[in-house]
This record gives structure tokens, sequence and C-alpha cells, in this order.
């Protein structure tokens, strides 16, 4: 879920957090926003909002998989670690997509 900008919302984008000001919620979780309720966030100086979606990686695709090969490099030929390489590789390919 991704931390964004009230000045970077766009119409459809969902919540995935609450938003609460104090012990009151102003807009609950899972709320589409539209463009008055982005105007309204952004008039009550709200920063920032948590929105579905996934959240962006901080390296490329190719370039995670370059470090897990460099981490396993030397421990590939067990069987054990051989396993928990290729868990850890599908993982990564589900976090960017196959």
């Amino acid at each position: 879920m991704p931390k964004i900008s009230v000045s970077d919302l766009k119409p459809g984008m969902v919540l995935a957090k609450p938003l609460a000001r104090g012990n009151m919620v102003i807009l609950g979780e899972g709320t589409v926003l539209n463009e008055a309720w982005i105007s309204r966030l952004d008039d009550m100086n709200v920063e920032h909002v948590y929105i579905d979606g996934p959240s962006e990686q901080p390296v490329s695709k190719e370039q995670a998989l370059r470090d897990l090969e460099a981490r396993f490099r030397n421990v590939i030929d067990m069987p054990h670690m051989r396993a928990l390489n290729n868990l850890v590789k599908n993982h990564i390919e589900s976090l960017y997509g196959r």
C-alpha cells in the first residue's frame, strides 16, 4: 500500500487505511476518492494518505535478481540453500509481476 501525497491523488483511487483526525474518522478504509474528496483533503491540509495497490519497489526486478544470485553464489550447491534461493526468487518475481 503506497503512501501518496494528496497533490498526487487521482479520482478512483481507494483508501487502504482510514483517514482520521483525533478520534473522528473522516474517510473510512475502502473509500473511493473523487474530485470533491481530494479537494476537501487538500483544504484540510492533509499531507498524504495510504492507497490500495502495490508499493513501488526501490530497485528494478533485474537488479533484485542479480543481488539474490550474488548472495547465494557460494552456497547454491547446498540443497536447502537452493530451495531457499528459489523461494526468494519466486517472492521477488511476485512483487514485480512475472
